[in-house]
């Protein structure tokens, strides 16, 4: 690569020592050779083929693929904790150039969602307009920390070019239906010609061909991995949109603006992600990643193996799902979710006769109670509806459903601790052996029978029971009919004889479940990607074309949501889009002719932008396809120790375990059995970075203060003379702690920064913030600049001496440090990297006399990957006309890595007695002939015999006296 010398313009400062390494200095030479980097393409990572092929050489060194989580683009701009993830797939992937990688790093911005509208509506900006300043704010200071980005492959959700991919995945898995034989998705058309050739059973027994247009569309709905529904959903009036439970406190009100939250059903989009549940699970094991994360993936898939029970009712059936069918002879009443689709069509007009006052809620008729119920159970959340409160609440529907192993009629009720998210919304309730069911049913004076057998001591009379009683190692009891008999098994057994019986009978079957559940996928707001559906006369969805996208978002004159009284649980969403009615009616050619549609008027939730934006990083200006086969297989195609494929290293906060990761592994996977990708995972190696935390001060009242201005006054905070009080917790804005990457820069420079950042500690742990601390690792590169620079001439310091004639110590030092921080950078423990540099460079401080030249050199490539800047400057100074991005990272020579001596140490009946300087390479024997050997311990056996001699050369000596 053709480079010039931009050291060439370095100015002359008017300080006493002219050349010091100051603040002045820094900023120059970093915004210098930023220009250079931009100016030479330093960071351009060439494609194997198409529009960023570049140096086949490059290409054909192993790759490496690095990325940081999508940031969003916040008016706020960065604080420092925010570039901690950013400075470290840096520092890693310049160690990856530097050890003969093609590295891909590149950094966009996920720039749709709530966040963006919420302020245009607050200021009257549009949202564009706000995003694209934000973006280039954070562009700006993330540049100025010097970040290796190829920058021809950044890009924003919100580009058209961009949502036009979104939007054509989102038809690829509305086209597409699971096979549960074939284990994979196949294209919706496989499945229509099974249902033609009846191959495949078309519900209700009629055949495709007598099936009108909107019923085939019904069958197919069931099947589509993208389907619409009436759902349940978050509907918040006050702030006139559906949320998704992650946007919900844990009180059932809105995380923005803290609104009423309620349940409510809305026709509403959804992603079958339940259809991949197994295989989310399975492949958990082939992937680096977190323990931690894996777990809470596999906690929120849940699976569960049980049985599904039905209780017939009415001449219909309630099903259920049970992990513990064995206790079904326990079970003396159902309860349904309030808003299970099933509680209306039971309710009856009257009570029936002998119902009890305690059942009834109070209300005239079944159909008052459940409708006061459900209104009661919407204003809750569902971590409300979940907590063990002791007071239960719940109304019966005034129906019976029938217990099937015994034939008792058990009363249905609907309770709020019942959620539709879970299994089939509906419960057989076993009171002896479940905690909320015994509770409810001491509150409802519901039959509590006794069907394991105690084994506490409490007895099998459950009047006398203070709690349930839950074992799966105790004896099933009181648990038989005619045709089957529980009675005196284990519990596995027991559920196996049960669910046989189950099957044999036809009133159930054995099953899994899981705890996931479908992707809600509809937002209604403006900020989003338009869904590429239109809507016939008769409600019939089609999908657009591909060559109709983009689907773009109009311009409309309000754009904000329309709110209601947050109070008003029965209003429905009024969407921003609905209101261009120009945009949303329109007269459409989809291959049928002319005719009149409807356009969709909800938008896509931010997600849908971060579930496959490694994919665009690859082949970011490709219009014809989604990206080059021959390019995604380079990038991310399964290999050895790779078997699903994926993105090499992606870090990121570990608070988006079980949202953004699993929604993108579940695209994946549809793009790969669809034949799109060869990534069956969309990142392998999955890296938590820790947060970066800060002192917050409040004051009296509980309302933050200004950190900077706090004083320290003999232990204690002050604010203006007040005292307040200090908690280490997060950094930001509207705590008035953040402590912005600018101000830093400005009083140090961007390496100091970066180091800063990185010796903190261990990278997956959080850290306080300290600013006063941050002065220590700019004297380690004033240090490494006096090394290597007179800081009263400008000119080098160092002088040539040839490598036989580099004294011991510091060749010992030099290769020590080589090879310690090539193993850290290698393992990402940057912090101990930064230690061992320090230690190197004091090392060349306390030395005296110049620098040799090599030592300088290599000590310059060490700290490129962390300090890149003051590396290029010192680089160039050193004589080199290339950068140092793309030198080869040092190699320590063996035996200088290797102590020439290690201690000993001797003891006799376990206490030491002597220490012995050794030979790293000595065997047992001679150790052992040199620790006997020693006056002091001949002094300590005093003339008693030996035992025994335990040897751990090099290190340990053990004697045991006679």
């Amino acid at each position: 690569m053709s480079e010039t010398n931009p050291a060439a313009t370095a100015p002359v400062s008017a300080d006493a020592a002219p050349h010091r390494y100051t603040a002045a200095m820094a900023a120059e030479i970093e915004a210098r050779w930023q220009d250079f980097w931009d100016a030479e393409g330093t960071y351009a990572a060439p494609n194997p083929k198409g529009d960023l092929a570049g140096d086949p050489e490059l290409v054909a060194r192993p790759k490496k693929f690095i990325m940081d989580m999508f940031p969003y683009p916040s008016g706020a701009g960065l604080h420092v904790g925010h570039p901690l993830g950013y400075i470290a797939t840096d520092v890693f992937a310049r160690f990856q150039r530097m050890t003969g990688h093609n590295v891909l790093h590149t950094l966009g911005f996920d720039a749709f969602g709530l966040p963006a509208e919420q302020y245009a509506v607050q200021t009257g900006t549009h949202p564009r307009v706000s995003t694209e300043a934000n973006m280039e704010n954070m562009r700006s200071q993330l540049r100025r920390l010097g970040l290796g980005h190829d920058k021809r492959r950044s890009f924003a959700t919100i580009d058209p070019e961009y949502y036009k991919w979104t939007q054509w995945i989102f038809l690829q898995i509305f086209d597409s239906w699971y096979d549960d034989e074939a284990k994979k998705a196949r294209p919706i058309a496989e499945l229509v010609a099974q249902f033609e050739a009846g191959e495949r059973a078309v519900p209700g027994g009629r055949t495709w061909s007598a099936l009108s247009e909107a019923e085939r569309a019904d069958v197919l709905g069931e099947y589509r991995l993208a389907y619409a529904s009436d759902a349940p959903v978050n509907w918040c009036p006050g702030l006139g949109t559906v949320l998704a439970n992650e946007e919900v406190t844990a009180d059932g009100r809105s995380e923005r603006g803290n609104f009423p939250v309620f349940k409510s059903k809305l026709r509403q989009w959804n992603m079958r992600i339940t259809a991949y549940a197994d295989r989310l699970l399975d492949d958990l094991d082939q992937l680096d990643w977190p323990e931690a994360i894996k777990l809470q993936q596999r906690n929120w898939i849940g699976r569960s193996e049980g049985a599904r029970v039905d209780f017939p009712i009415d001449g219909e059936r309630i099903t259920v799902f049970t992990t513990r069918p064995d206790t079904l002879f326990g079970a003396t009443y159902m309860v349904l979710a309030p808003e299970h689709p099933l509680v209306e069509k039971f309710t009856p007009d009257a009570w029936p006769e002998g119902t009890r006052d305690a059942w009834t809620g109070g209300h005239a008729t079944p159909a008052e109670a459940v409708a006061a119920y459900r209104a009661q159970a919407a204003s809750k959340s569902d971590v409300e509806r979940q907590a063990e409160a002791k007071d239960k609440t719940g109304v019966f529907i005034g129906a019976y459903a029938t217990n099937p192993v015994n034939g008792e009629r058990v009363p249905v009720f609907i309770a709020d601790y019942v959620l539709m998210g879970y299994g089939t919304g509906a419960i057989m309730a076993v009171p002896a052996g479940d905690q909320r069911d015994f509770e409810f049913a001491r509150a409802f004076e519901l039959p509590i029978r006794c069907i394991v057998e105690p084994t506490d001591g409490r007895g099998t009379d459950t009047s006398t029971w203070e709690d349930a009683f839950a074992s799966y190692d105790a004896k099933i009891m009181n648990s038989a009919n005619d045709a089957v008999s529980l009675d005196g098994l284990p519990v596995v057994e027991a559920k196996e004889r049960i669910t046989e019986w189950l099957e044999r009978t036809g009133a159930g079957e054995g099953t899994v479940n899981f705890r996931l559940r479908d992707w809600l996928f509809s937002r209604q707001r403006y900020w989003g990607e338009p869904f590429p559906i239109v809507y016939d006369e008769d409600g019939i969805a089609h999908p657009l074309p591909a060559s109709m996208l983009p689907l773009e978002l109009p311009e409309v004159e309000d754009y904000s949501p329309r709110t209601f009284d947050p109070d008003d649980a029965d209003t429905r969403p009024e969407t921003p889009l609905s209101r261009n009615a120009d945009w949303v009616n329109v007269t459409l050619d989809l291959g049928d002719g002319p005719k009149k549609y409807r356009r969709e008027t909800n938008t896509m939730p931010n997600w849908a932008g971060s579930c496959w934006y490694e994919l665009r990083y690859l082949d970011p200006h490709n219009s014809e396809r989604l990206v080059d086969p021959e390019i995604e297989q380079y990038w991310m195609g399964p290999r050895e120790g790779l078997p699903h494929g994926g993105v090499d290293l992606y870090v990121g906060g570990a608070e988006h375990a079980v949202l953004h990761l699993l929604y993108a592994r579940f695209w994946s996977k549809v793009l790969f059995d669809l034949g799109h990708v060869s990534s069956a995972e969309p990142f392998h190696k999955l890296f938590n970075q820790g947060m970066i935390q800060a002192y917050v001060y409040r004051d009296s009242r509980g309302i933050a203060v200004p950190a900077a201005e706090v004083e320290e006054r003999d232990g204690a905070y002050y604010y203006q003379g007040e005292k307040v009080s200090r908690l280490l917790g997060k950094m930001g804005k509207s705590l008035k702690n953040a402590v912005t990457p600018d101000e830093i820069c400005a009083e140090y420079g961007a390496d100091t920064l970066r180091l800063y950042e990185m010796a903190m500690g261990p990278l997956d742990v959080s850290r306080p913030w300290d600013t006063r601390a941050v002065v220590g690792q700019f004297r380690l590169l004033q240090r490494l600049w006096r090394n290597v620079v007179d800081e009263n001439t400008g000119e080098l310091s160092v002088v040539d001496v040839a490598e036989a004639d580099i004294d011991a110590d510091t060749l010992r030092a030099l290769h020590k440090a080589v090879d310690g921080v090539r193993q850290d950078l290698e393992g990402m423990r940057f912090n101990t990297a930064i230690a061992k540099v320090t230690e190197l460079n004091n090392h060349l401080t306390k030395a005296g006399g110049p620098v040799p030249r090599s030592v300088a050199e290599r000590l310059v490539l060490l700290v490129a990957p962390l300090a890149p800047h003051v590396a290029e400057e010192l680089w160039r100074k050193l004589g080199h006309e290339t950068s140092v991005v793309h030198e080869d990272f040092p190699v320590a020579d063996p035996a200088y890595v290797v102590d020439e001596t290690v201690t000993c140490v001797v003891q006799i009946k376990g206490k030491v007695k002597a220490r012995l300087e050794v030979a790293p390479s000595i065997s047992d024997d001679d150790l052992e002939k040199a620790a006997l050997a020693d006056e002091k311990v001949v002094a300590a056996l005093g003339g008693a015999g030996i035992r025994k001699v335990i040897v751990r050369a090099p290190k340990l000596v053990n004697i045991v006296p006679a």
